[in-house]
């Protein structure tokens, strides 16, 4: 677990295989059982990510901003190994912050799993006057990864 002045990162073994946690992680509808931020209210009923490209849309809720929704553009996708995404509020186009969640399968029922939140690409000077990064701590990622054992496992 590290963090430095672009990214958090944080990892843990999770009892269950690569394959069990992607396919949990490929669909949106089940992201808010997963976000240890508390962020995520919901999924804009976007189907499952298949491919590096696609969109898809969150319904979102935090003190500052209150309600609203992001576009999630996955710039990242191997299948059973890596996820990532691109989050940007709705009808924008992508700041420079994403997701990346990657897979190690370390036996047919245990994966190190790795989450990565980085900003490192942020490189506008007013959304990083606005937004004041990290915007999720390490512990909200590491409750990112709590929730998904207790998803993954069927808790």
């Amino acid at each position: 677990m590290t963090t430095d002045q672009s990214s958090v990162v944080v990892s843990r073994i999770i009892d269950a295989s690569a394959a069990d946690i992607f396919n949990l992680l490929s669909n949106p509808e089940r992201h808010h059982e997963l976000d240890g931020s508390g962020m995520v209210v919901s999924d804009e009923k976007t189907d499952r990510i298949t491919a590096s490209g696609q969109v898809f849309t969150m319904n979102m809720h935090n003190e500052k901003m209150g309600d609203y929704q992001t576009e999630n553009t996955v710039t990242g996708y191997d299948h059973n190994k890596l996820l990532a995404w691109q989050t940007a509020p709705a009808g924008t186009e992508p700041k420079g912050w994403q997701w990346v969640w990657e897979l190690e399968p370390m036996g047919p029922d245990s994966t190190e799993v790795t989450l990565t939140y980085d900003w490192s690409n942020v490189t506008d000077k007013e959304t990083l006057k606005k937004v004041s990064f990290p915007m999720v701590s390490k512990e909200d990622l590491e409750e990112s990864l709590n929730k998904l054992a207790a998803g993954v496992s069927g808790a």
